[in-house]
């Protein structure tokens, strides 16, 4: 069936079909069911509150899908909308909740029929829906995580740039003022360069979820910039396809690694928390003897505290030790002097402050004016 496209139009549900190359899937979603793709959809993109709001109201048709008429005419792959379409599948096949085994709140009887059909708003092609979609996602009303927009401004990129499409005018286009496409798709290159190379594939990440942004943090900073061979504010400019250098591969290895674990050998990451492990790793990074206490499997803290100056760690140390003692004097009032195994923990205190204390003054007293 033939539709005009650019135009709003309704269409049966029957008719839509999911879009594999949805950025939200992270690159996985190509030769997975629609099962699998609903599945992920409903964990990663947060279907609850969205599946709980059709069940009260019905499906409020509000904004078109954007979808891509098939070869045959009939299908409709949704380019933008995949949540709302996979949010109605759920809600209208009741066997497809068994075989997630989900909880899907029924829709009230009288307003079921609001589920049959839904406006949509046809594009010949993907490059046609580009920047709306873009612009959404990335800096709109319902953002993707950092991994899906990547991808979605290197696919453009990628496709366009041999007809003079610049990364900037796609940062343009989708309403980018920060720089942040340009370092999300210099992030991409790198992954797809591990990935090509054997080194490392995001399926092989050790937790289910993948922070993007660990990685394209860590690569403006000028520490892992070093360590991989970039050059200086490599990620400004259109990224080359192979930014890592052969030489320094393994390197790159052990830093994807280092951000993200290896479930295949069972290696967990050294980085929890963005701020401040990427910087810290980033710190042990540019300390040859802070690589080899990591590369031996030691901790993101040790590997850190084997970088620092002796006199660094002693005063850190002497710190930390009094800021601790300041809490304990806080909560004295806890105890209420029936346990005597705590008193002699705090006489234990006592005189190892009293040794330290002795030792500093003996110093302070010897050293020069």
């Amino acid at each position: 069936m033939t539709m005009e496209l650019e135009t709003v139009t309704k269409v049966p549900v029957g008719r839509l079909r999911l879009d594999r190359m949805n950025p939200r899937l992270v690159g996985e979603g190509e030769n997975k069911s629609d099962e699998w793709i609903i599945a992920q959809l409903y964990r990663s993109a947060e279907l609850d509150e969205l599946l709980q709001s059709i069940s009260e109201n019905g499906y409020l048709d509000i904004e078109p899908l954007v979808v891509l008429a098939g070869a045959d005419g009939e299908a409709l792959t949704v380019l933008e909308g995949n949540r709302r379409f996979a949010a109605l599948r759920l809600l209208r096949e009741p066997e497809l909740v068994r075989k997630l085994r989900i909880s899907v709140q029924a829709v009230k009887d009288d307003l079921r029929a609001t589920l049959d059909r839904v406006s949509v708003y046809p594009v010949a092609n993907r490059e046609r829906a580009r920047a709306f979609i873009g612009f959404k996602h990335i800096n709109g009303p319902a953002k993707w995580d950092a991994y899906a927009k990547a991808r979605f401004a290197a696919e453009w990129y990628q496709r366009d740039r041999d007809d003079g499409v610049r990364l900037e005018d796609i940062a343009k286009a989708i309403g980018d003022r920060h720089d942040t496409v340009k370092r999300m798709v210099a992030g991409i290159y790198v992954l797809e360069q591990a990935r090509r190379e054997r080194l490392f594939d995001i399926e092989d990440r050790h937790s289910r979820k993948f922070n993007f942004s660990h990685l394209y943090t860590a690569l403006a900073r000028s520490q892992y910039m070093d360590y991989l061979g970039l050059e200086a504010a490599w990620s400004r400019y259109d990224p080359d396809a192979n930014p890592v250098s052969p030489e320094r591969l393994p390197r790159l290895k052990q830093v994807l690694v280092w951000i993200y674990g290896s479930k295949a050998d069972g290696v967990e990451p050294v980085v929890r928390k963005q701020n401040p492990d990427i910087k810290h790793l980033g710190e042990v990074i540019a300390n040859a003897e802070g690589r080899h206490v990591l590369e031996q499997g030691k901790s993101l803290d040790v590997a850190r505290a084997s970088t620092e100056s002796a006199d660094r760690r002693f005063t850190a140390s002497l710190l930390r030790a009094r800021d601790e003692l300041r809490d304990v004097a806080g909560a004295i009032r806890a105890y209420d002097g029936r346990d005597q195994s705590l008193l002699d923990i705090a006489e234990d205190v006592k005189e190892t402050a009293e040794v330290v204390y002795a030792r500093m003054a003996k110093k302070r007293r010897e050293a020069p004016e």
